[in-house]
């Protein structure tokens, strides 16, 4: 099977996760790309924020065996796009959670494979790896992934890229899939953990630890979804623009009155109130702003070219304050 897809002689698309803004923003640079395309969205969410083109529809569904059946057998998609991961910065309950992130993924590929779909893309995470004392300086793609290690409420995400990435090895005869790995991605349109974290007036600011951050901004993940679909073949990938900035940095760009306080303290705030809306701050990401998590994107480079980030960390943080005034 060719890993490189010629999108003109492609014609339905599926999205998974149309609800989040990253689906919104992929969906509508494929349309602005390549005008033909029929796109189909859906989530178990409601969509509240569709697309103004005629060529993408949104739907609220189930993520049940038979209703995604129904959805393969009645489109024959050429291409999907697995954006939906349900993370923490959404209010839902782990075995939910998990359920969705895992068994779905499952049931995903295999319809992918049952109904010939030519190319799969799975949105993964860096936090897959864990963020450790003894990280190397830049982690490659071929690294354990350890993030359970010490945080079980990140098991879901962990399973979530390992289904995909054995599912990839295994038929990969018969399914070209990819797994992206990004870096913490930002921007107005992006609900996660992160973004609610950087914005937030009352998260603080460790004063004993400031590691070095990748931010990715929303624009350029979008466009490297669209640049995998075209160019690179089946395989892993980290996703990280090659800037970084310190996080003590970022903070003080966007929330620059918060609160400074020891990480201990912090720790124990976000056992006690972390899944606060004024307080988006899960118990996980404390060590990933003790410890740094910087990852390679030299095998992303190898197919998409040196250019295929348009902004830096910095500048992704600067975009983020300028839509936050």
């Amino acid at each position: 099977m060719s890993t490189i897809i010629d999108l003109l002689k492609c014609r339905n698309i599926l999205v998974i996760g149309m609800a989040g803004g990253l689906a919104r923003i992929t969906s509508t640079f494929l349309i602005k790309k390549y005008p033909h395309l029929k796109i189909i969205g859906i989530d178990e969410r409601e969509v509240r924020e569709k697309p103004s083109y005629s060529n993408i529809s949104c739907q609220k569904i189930k993520y049940t065996r038979s209703n995604f059946e129904k959805l393969f057998r009645s489109c024959h998609f050429d291409i999907v796009l697995h954006l939906g991961r349900i993370g923490h910065a959404q209010s839902m309950r782990s075995k939910k959670r998990l359920d969705i992130n895992v068994v779905e993924t499952a049931r995903i590929l295999e319809l992918c494979l049952k109904f010939k779909v030519k190319k799969a893309i799975i949105l993964s995470t860096y936090h897959v790896y864990g963020a450790l004392p003894d990280n190397q300086a830049f982690i490659t793609e071929d690294l354990p992934l350890r993030a359970s290690i010490k945080y079980p409420e990140l098991r879901d995400v962990v399973e979530m890229d390992q289904v995909a990435t054995n599912n990839m090895w295994k038929h990969q005869q018969d399914l070209t899939s990819i797994v992206l790995r990004p870096c913490s991605i930002i921007g107005p349109q992006i609900k996660n953990a992160m973004t609610s974290y950087l914005l937030s007036k009352y998260t603080p600011t460790p004063l004993d630890y400031n590691p070095i951050f990748q931010f990715i901004h929303e624009f350029d993940i979008g466009s490297i979804i669209i640049g995998c679909i075209e160019r690179a073949p089946i395989g892993i990938y980290n996703v990280a623009p090659d800037g970084v900035i310190s996080f003590r940095d970022a903070k003080k760009i966007i929330s620059p009155t918060s609160p400074h306080i020891p990480i201990f303290l912090a720790e124990q705030l976000a056992k006690l109130v972390g899944s606060k809306n004024y307080f988006k701050l899960p118990r996980y990401l404390i060590d990933y702003v003790k410890f740094p998590c910087l990852i390679s994107n030299a095998e992303l480079k190898k197919h998409l070219g040196q250019d295929c980030f348009r902004y830096t960390s910095q500048e992704a943080i600067d975009l983020l304050r300028l839509s936050a005034e």
